[in-house]
């Protein structure tokens, strides 16, 4: 519901605040007065073409500013794109518009957060539906008859079009990875191939031990130096025990000092510990002396041996450039491959369970889309019967109008295309309603759609009908004002009028005028005078304000038959609404 809207510098408006109030709003005031700049604000506050007449004569910024009470999809809107809902919560719509030499920039804000122009569509959607003669094109698009169609179907249909939308979701998900699979299928052929070649040639390799390479390197070193450890091993055991040369061995040497150490021990018993120490000394020569003559004894040369060696560094070496590189990385890379196998070589079996779950999940939709479209054709019957119901009051009591669902491709809307076809006179073929209904037509036929979609789950909060009862007069503009008043106990309604009935029935009253004033003053020393014009908008907040108002629509004066007439009809709209809460 609109709360408050703030206007600065738009149009004729220099600066305007109006609350408004639930229920039916009238504005009323002579042609020309400027009833539709306020709707017009409305309009581009929530995402409405700019253009050079937006900001006022001499101004280079207008402003905007629309309180509206959310309900609670919008304040879950709100949350997903955390802009937080200001106290009792209520949403503010924002746009400011400033002007350069070259062009016109705007900037949205929804509760002083920057918007883009979708996100404020997403919200006008929401809030308010404005309803003009010349604007009711929409009403003729089939996608926009299929959505009222729904709309007027409330909770049962809607719910269904949710499955529908849900079952469509699952199976374009489920086509589209087919389709991406499908397209993979020779870069997965070719990929297999390469993984099954690398595969084999690892496992050629026997890949065990992420040290090999090193551990082979060592062992190629010692194959590689036989001789020369053979020829160190046996110097090593002259020197240790027993030597070819005059010079003493390390055995004799020590033996000497151990018949040293014995004669001394005669003379001091403290170094016997000494030589228990030599005496191991000798005995771990020893054991040193024939373990190195042993290791030398079987030293042998082993060519063929060591030709392997080298061969399977080689090996190793090319296994570690290609897939490396080191070892360990080639036997990591190796695991990962084999894995990769069994995901390429499970690929075909993928493809036919992807297969057999879009062939489900079509048959799921297909049946979601029937139980959809028999929901739409009953729902087409109770409007069709409740709308020819509601236009003969309106002077249309020979109108024809059939709702026709026709197949067409499924979508995430569905497998249908709602038509509206209608007739206004007797005898005239009956056709879509954009090929035969006038623009008031049109407007009757639109607020008798109006008042059968009121009360359903998708009506916005606030309707806005510009000069809906133009061009006629009595009884159908009394059934208008009725049909106005019925439709704001549900939502509330904004209605510019010309028609006393209409403006008789309001819950709140506005009077839009224009005023010519007169800005004097002194700029730079010399004196100026500015004659301008001005919308101003007053609020007929008791009876005898309204009277006279209603009396201006009436006769254009205060006559005294126009004053009666006035005092009657608002006596007659109170009587209704009393009525009407019964």
């Amino acid at each position: 519901m609109l709360l408050l809207l703030r206007i600065k510098n738009f149009a004729l408006i220099d600066e305007l605040e109006l609350e408004f109030d639930k229920g039916l709003n009238v504005l009323t005031g002579e042609t020309g007065a400027g009833k539709s700049i306020i709707l017009d604000a409305i309009d581009l506050v929530l995402g409405g073409k700019v253009n050079a007449r937006t900001i006022r004569t001499g101004a280079t910024r207008a402003a905007i500013e629309a309180t509206f009470a959310a309900d609670r999809d919008v304040i879950e809107w709100l949350k997903e794109r955390e802009i937080d809902p200001l106290d009792e919560g209520s949403v503010v719509c924002s746009r400011e518009i400033t002007t350069t030499k070259s062009s016109l920039r705007s900037r949205s804000r929804v509760n002083g957060v920057l918007v883009n122009r979708q996100a404020i569509e997403f919200l006008r959607d929401r809030l308010v539906e404005i309803t003009a003669q010349g604007q009711t094109v929409k009403l003729t698009i089939p996608a926009r008859q299929r959505e009222l169609l729904d709309c007027y179907g409330d909770r049962p249909l809607l719910a269904q079009k949710k499955q529908v939308a849900s079952a469509w979701e699952i199976y374009r998900n489920l086509c589209s990875n087919l389709e991406k699979d499908r397209r993979c299928e020779r870069e997965r052929l070719q990929r297999l191939d390469l993984v099954k070649y690398q595969i084999e040639e690892l496992e050629s390799a026997d890949l065990k031990d992420d040290l090999e390479l090193e551990k082979l390197a060592i062992e190629r070193d010692r194959l590689s130096h036989i001789v020369e450890l053979q020829q160190l091993s046996y110097k090593a055991y002259q020197a240790l025990y027993q030597s070819d040369s005059d010079s003493l061995a390390a055995a004799d040497l020590l033996g000497e000092v151990e018949s040293i150490l014995t004669e001394m021990v005669n003379y001091d018993i403290k170094l016997n510990q000494l030589l228990e120490i030599v005496r191991t000394a000798i005995a771990q020569v020893g054991e040193a002396a024939h373990q190195i003559n042993a290791y030398g004894a079987s030293l042998q040369a082993e060519p063929e041996t060591l030709q392997a060696t080298e061969q399977r560094i080689l090996i190793l070496k090319q296994i570690c450039r290609k897939y490396g590189p080191s070892l360990s990385e080639a036997i990591i890379y190796y695991q990962k491959i084999k894995q990769e196998l069994d995901e390429l070589q499970d690929t075909s079996a993928k493809i036919q369970k992807l297969e057999k779950q879009s062939e489900e999940a079509q048959l799921l939709l297909k049946k979601e889309c029937e139980k959809l479209t028999n929901l739409r054709k009953k729902t087409a019957q109770r409007l069709e019967k409740q709308l020819i119901a509601r236009l003969k009051p309106l002077a249309m009591d020979k109108v024809v109008f059939q709702c026709i669902i026709s197949p067409i491709d499924i979508n995430i809307t569905g497998a249908d295309r709602a038509t509206f076809y209608f007739s206004p006179n007797p005898g005239e073929k009956i056709q879509p309603l954009a090929n035969t209904a006038s623009g008031g037509e049109m407007s009757r036929f639109l607020l008798a759609l109006k008042a059968s979609l009121s009360t359903s789950e998708g009506a916005s909060q606030t309707l806005i009908f510009d000069e809906i009862d133009a061009g006629v007069s009595g009884k159908v503009a009394r059934t208008i004002a009725e049909k106005l008043h019925q439709i704001s106990q549900q939502q509330q309604v904004l209605c510019v009028t010309h028609q006393p009935l209409v403006a008789a029935m309001a819950d709140a009253h506005f009077r839009v005028s224009k005023e010519i004033i007169n800005n004097s003053g002194e700029n730079d020393g010399l004196n100026v005078s500015e004659i301008r014009t001005v919308v101003r908008v007053k609020v007929l907040d008791n009876h005898d304000t309204r009277r006279e108002e209603l009396a201006q629509l009436t006769a254009g004066d205060s006559a005294r038959d126009a004053i009666a007439f006035a005092e009657s009809i608002l006596a007659a709209a109170d009587a209704h609404r009393i009525n009407s809460k019964m």
